[in-house]
């Protein structure tokens, strides 16, 4: 496959700027894959779909408030800064992206907040955008990161032109968020209400939940012709023991394993046994996954539309099959499904 495989015409007013005003009442579209059919549904009708004893893996990962705008010293020129890692707790060290990147050299500080308490200094210039920063601080390392967040906003993807927002604080966040580390939600959890959540549960569909902190590397466009070449960046996992129990007895017992979004998908592929079960894992994956690819562990899947030449759309490609992918695309479009981080969804049977 190459990337022309994955560009297709995306009307810009189907970006969506806003999400759904109920969670659950984001629209749907359901590929099964082995009658090659689609239905129009809404996201409340998930449950239709799923039996007792079924397993839905979702990501916990919760979003931290990774954008800061800060002023250059002498100068003032305003200055985005977007946390993308903590590189050292105890210098409190972060490798972040700065816009516009052209004005900030090694030595620079910048100073955030009205009262400038938090200062920084650029002390490596790690990429063509990245840097690494110095967070000059006295105060406890808790202190530190709240002042972090209180300085800092939703990581709305660039995508949406608007202002953020009150409600994004809250709806750029699953509602089973809780491990901090994320600089992008897990977007196909979004649509999940705490009502439809009860539901499942009464159902006796059996929820599992893994880490993986969304990095940026997600967004990150393909530049080369040839997929194999693109290196995907890394981000962090965690796979604990209950999960993995959870998991595996779904597989043992042929029923539904649903992984919630690219990232779960993407998390379970890079811990895989032998036998084709799944591990419990704690580190860190580059795992690329591109049409044609044997899946291991989830059998359907929930994602959001995603956009052109996206490794995302890639992935979704491998799961549901290239031409049904497409067609179901241009059905999408046709429709005036809703795409990207705010969008609609799909479940792919």
């Amino acid at each position: 496959m190459k990337l022309s495989h994955f560009n297709f015409n995306l009307p810009s007013e189907l970006l969506a700027e806003y999400p759904s005003e109920n969670r659950d009442e984001a629209r749907l579209m359901v590929l099964d894959r082995k009658t090659q059919t689609i239905e129009h549904k809404y996201f409340k009708d998930l449950i239709d779909y799923f039996d007792e004893n079924d397993v839905m893996i979702l990501n916990n990962t919760k979003v931290f408030p990774a954008r800061l705008y800060g002023n250059k010293e002498k100068t003032g020129a305003r200055i985005e800064v977007f946390l993308l890692r903590e590189l050292n707790e105890e210098q409190r060290l972060w490798d972040v992206l700065v816009d516009p990147a052209r004005k900030i050299r090694i030595g620079n500080k910048l100073y955030f907040g009205d009262d400038e308490t938090l200062v920084a200094e650029v002390i490596d210039n790690t990429t063509s955008r990245g840097r690494t920063l110095r967070f000059l601080y006295d105060g406890s390392y808790r202190d530190f990161r709240t002042k972090l967040r209180e300085l800092g906003e939703t990581p709305l993807p660039k995508y949406i032109k608007r202002e953020v927002e009150p409600e994004d604080e809250d709806r750029y966040q699953t509602i089973y968020a809780k491990r901090e580390g994320a600089v992008a939600a897990p977007t196909a959890g979004l649509h999940f209400s705490k009502h439809l959540l009860k539901r499942l549960e009464i159902k006796g569909v059996n929820l599992a939940e893994i880490t993986l902190h969304v990095g940026l590397g997600t967004f990150n466009p393909v530049e080369v012709e040839d997929l194999s070449k693109h290196k995907m960046d890394s981000e962090e996992i965690l796979i604990e023991k209950a999960a993995v129990e959870t998991v595996n007895k779904g597989i043992a017992e042929k029923r539904r394993v649903c992984a919630v979004g690219t990232t779960v998908m993407r998390a379970v592929e890079s811990s895989v046994s032998s036998s084709g079960t799944l591990n419990e894992f704690e580190g860190w994956t580059n795992k690329f996954i591109f049409p044609p690819y044997d899946f291991s562990i989830a059998n359907c899947m929930v994602t959001n539309f995603h956009t052109p030449k996206s490794t995302l759309l890639m992935m979704v490609s491998a799961f549901a099959g290239h031409d049904f992918m497409k067609k179901a695309y241009e059905e999408a479009v046709k429709e005036k499904y809703k795409f990207y981080s705010y969008g609609d969804a799909m479940l792919i049977l």
